[in-house]
């Protein structure tokens, strides 16, 4: 190829990109601060608050890479802690008081791909307690799991898995565990099968809203789906899909917002504008599941596949919680939840 059509041919492929990819708008919203980098490719973030002293919570955030690895950060964006390595961990949640012989421990689980398996890991010391890992998607075809989400029941404290996979059929594409300790050593059994999927291209953002008892997730290029999240309930029904003409491209990460027990905000990363759009949590007699557009916020992370969102009062920076979201650049970038509130605000008036 000579010098000519090597340009012409780098000038199509930037041209390519930039109709993909939205530039950070004008009046985006600046992170109050940022992470430091990991070696590899930050995917997916959670938030584990401390118990007594919420300025000492932490970020756990994954790094997607064969060499990669689960990353502790505090408040201030720095690491302070690398799990063992890990072989391609996707997406990470945490979940609080795990039943473990006479005690309990808060954890963070998170999806291995290339290994087929869930890791967990002890907070806030980051020490696996899984005996190396446990197999998920086993005698399926398709495994490669994705997306994760920790739903804790209300009434009992049990601890349940949702994972999701890169390829999958619909009506069982997510597959839902219980957690249990044996013996100090945390174990799954198998408890549902369920999960509508469209089929344009894969299932990884889902989050759980623990106390109104629902499961969302992101069926990318086509909207968001919600399940009840107790199995208990015998229930395998959609109950909403909602989101499905407001994104560019990809609906990915779901952070939700909860300003009491049943009200608040869903918001969902769309990917390829930059921007978070985000809808009502709540629910009432006449418009019971229909969750509403009420904003869509722009942001300066770039490409954000995962996110995680507190109402918890964290220190000074954060006196109203945060939205934490991963970026572009292996970071993920911390936001003051006041300026988010103030962009919804301005927009739904």
């Amino acid at each position: 190829m000579n010098k000519l059509k090597l340009a012409l041919f780098s000038f199509v492929i930037l041209i390519g990109c930039k109709d993909k990819l939205a530039p950070i708008a004008k009046n985006a919203i600046k992170p109050k601060l940022i992470t430091e980098k990991t070696p590899h490719d930050t995917d997916d973030p959670a938030i584990w608050i401390h118990p007594t002293n919420t300025s000492s919570s932490l970020i756990i955030g994954t790094d997607k890479d064969s060499d990669g690895g689960l990353y502790l950060y505090d408040l201030n964006g720095k690491i302070i802690k690398k799990s063992i390595p890990l072989k391609r961990p996707n997406n990470v949640d945490v979940a609080y008081k795990l039943k473990v012989g006479n005690t309990t421990i808060d954890i963070a689980v998170t999806t291995e791909r290339e290994t087929n398996k869930i890791r967990v890991f002890s907070l806030p010391n980051l020490e696996p307690i899984d005996n190396g890992g446990i197999e998920v998607f086993e005698g399926e075809t398709e495994r490669n799991p994705m997306g994760i989400a920790l739903y804790t029941r209300p009434s009992d404290g049990e601890i349940f898995v949702i994972v999701g996979r890169k390829n999958g059929p619909s009506g069982s594409y997510l597959w839902q565990y219980q957690l249990e300790s044996i013996n100090g050593v945390v174990q799954t059994k198998i408890i549902r099968k369920f999960g509508k999927y469209s089929g344009k291209k894969e299932i990884e953002a889902i989050a759980i809203d623990n106390e109104l008892g629902y499961i969302y997730y992101s069926d990318e290029q086509t909207g968001i789906r919600k399940y009840l999240a107790d199995p208990s309930k015998n229930d395998n029904n959609e109950i909403a899909f909602f989101g499905q003409n407001d994104f560019k491209s990809d609906n990915e990460g779901i952070a939700i917002y909860k300003k009491t027990e049943t009200t608040g905000y869903i918001l969902v990363s769309n990917q390829q504008a930059n921007t978070f759009v985000v809808y009502t949590r709540e629910e009432n007699s006449n418009q019971e599941n229909k969750h509403i557009k009420i904003a869509e916020i722009p942001t300066s992370t770039v490409e954000c596949d995962g996110a995680d969102a507190t109402s918890i009062q964290l220190n000074q920076a954060f006196p109203k919680g945060m939205l934490v979201a991963m970026s572009n650049g292996m970071t993920f970038h911390y936001y003051d939840w006041n300026l988010i509130q103030k962009e919804i605000d301005k927009q739904k008036n």
